[in-house]
């Protein structure tokens, strides 16, 4: 049996992609800030609900020290919490508002990898998955063509980027963890108020993928569902 913790769970990608772990076998426990919508979803999904906030330190600690007592270990850490962030103009974002971003989504990675990683080792074939985006690729936000070449969004775009190399980073540093990148694409979620053409199933095709990769699976790599991404 394979457990899966994901982080950002109680709605959206992480919602979905719960699901349809749950289906595919996997025991997952859903990871929330809030606890009520943490354990409605968990209970609409059938798993277990830990509370977490990423952006603390205890509370990260208690969620691994729950999860270690009660499961013992994990398999399948998903790091899919984070925040879009202001939609100031450049010429107006401050200091306070990257540290909002850059502390959920990169800081907020790093924690919570970091506290979970002695759990992940007790499983045979660990593997973390972090949500990263498109709009954090150089190549993709300069191709005017794609919807990552005509937005602006310093902050976010930036923090994506910072979560990809820490992809690639921790990939080379654990040879023993199988540690990938995902882009769910331009998925209608509440972080673009459901303007996105692809389903949130479509969104969570290649999270999946590399959450259900086996010991022969890739490592160190940036995907979406159709394949691998330019930088």
């Amino acid at each position: 049996m394979t457990t899966t913790f994901i982080t950002g769970a109680n709605k959206s990608l992480g919602y979905e992609t719960a699901r349809r772990l749950i289906e595919a076998g996997h025991t997952v426990i859903v990871g929330a800030r809030d606890p009520q919508r943490g354990q409605e979803a968990a209970d609409a999904l059938g798993a277990r609900f830990v509370q977490i906030e990423v952006t603390d330190d205890a509370s990260v600690a208690a969620a691994a020290d729950d999860i270690g007592a009660r499961e013992g270990g994990i398999d399948v850490l998903i790091n899919n919490a984070g925040v879009f962030g202001t939609h100031h103009p450049a010429d107006q974002i401050t200091a306070a508002d990257a540290r909002e971003v850059f502390e959920v989504n990169v800081v907020g990675t790093v924690r919570v990898t970091h506290a979970f990683l002695p759990l992940l080792r007790k499983s045979a074939s660990p593997v973390i998955v972090n949500v990263s985006s498109g709009m954090g690729s150089f190549a993709l936000t300069h191709d005017a063509e794609r919807a990552e070449g005509r937005a602006i969004a310093p902050l976010y775009t930036a923090s994506k980027a910072a979560v990809t190399m820490l992809t690639t980073q921790y990939a080379k540093s654990w040879p023993d963890v199988k540690v990938n990148a995902a882009d769910p694409g331009y998925t209608a979620t509440d972080f673009n108020g459901h303007s996105g053409p692809q389903t949130v199933t479509e969104g969570t095709d290649v999270i999946v993928e590399l959450a259900t990769i086996g010991a022969d699976g890739p490592t160190g790599t940036f995907r979406d569902r159709l394949g691998e991404l330019a930088w």
